[in-house]
């Protein structure tokens, strides 16, 4: 689950417990619904940001597969869903910040690469793009989304031809994510720091989320994209393994 705490005009979108935080309709839907709240309480209000981290060693370890348990409709619906909240999250009206507090691997990486600004810790966790290693095909729009953050086709290789775990320091060098710290307690220091910062520009943010969305055109039209077929090729993967 999560939960979402409000400082100032920073709203801290935790996700709770010393589990993995797979990303299964539970855990999705609670973090839709926090974000709903925020857009709520903000159509009106002055400028505001959202971070997100986590509890524990992962920031999130991607989809539940164990709880989809090769069914190609639970694949969808997962899917689906995930979809939905970075939908929800490009089209936010106010700068968002991971602060990736443990290892994100897979949906995981995905869920923090939506987010306007990356800050990882460095004294443990990495983002893992695992899908070729566990023999998945990578969703396109994972693919869309980090062509449109990294212009680099090096990393684009690496990260999805390779399956290379990176640390925040490679990550940093990479220009996959902004800034690295010595644990998470000074990551979410950062994090807000940064966000405060965002929020004294006091940028209107309807016109912040339409800039967003037109940065990222690619990434949001590969979210419309059917996934029936590819959902049905991970489905008989996973069956093949039971």
């Amino acid at each position: 689950m999560c939960t979402l705490e409000k400082r100032g005009s920073i709203y801290v979108l935790t996700l709770t417990g010393g589990d993995d935080h797979r990303l299964n309709p539970t855990l999705i839907d609670s973090i839709r619904s926090a974000v709903q709240r925020i857009r709520s309480e903000t159509i009106t209000a002055a400028a505001s940001a959202l971070i997100t981290t986590a509890h524990g060693k992962f920031f999130s370890n991607g989809y539940d597969l164990a709880w989809a348990n090769s069914d190609k409709h639970r694949l969808l619906l997962m899917s689906s869903k995930l979809k939905s909240l970075v939908a929800d999250l490009i089209s936010l009206p106010m700068p968002t910040i991971a602060a990736v507090t443990g290892h994100a691997s897979a949906g995981g990486f995905f869920l923090a690469l939506s987010h306007d600004y990356i800050l990882m810790r460095k004294d443990r966790g990495f983002l893992y793009m695992s899908e070729l290693d566990i023999g998945l095909v990578i969703p396109a729009h994972f693919a869309a989304l980090l062509r449109c953050k990294v212009a680099s086709p090096s990393v684009w290789r690496d990260v999805m031809m390779r399956s290379e775990k990176l640390t925040a320091d490679v990550a940093v060098e990479k220009g996959i994510i902004d800034s690295a710290y010595d644990s998470a307690e000074e990551t979410v220091r950062a994090a807000v720091k940064l966000g405060m910062e965002l929020v004294d520009r006091k940028w209107d943010g309807h016109v912040y989320a339409q800039n967003r969305r037109t940065l990222f055109g690619d990434a949001l039209a590969a979210l419309e994209l059917d996934e029936s077929a590819q959902a049905e090729t991970v489905a008989k993967t996973l069956r093949s393994r039971l």
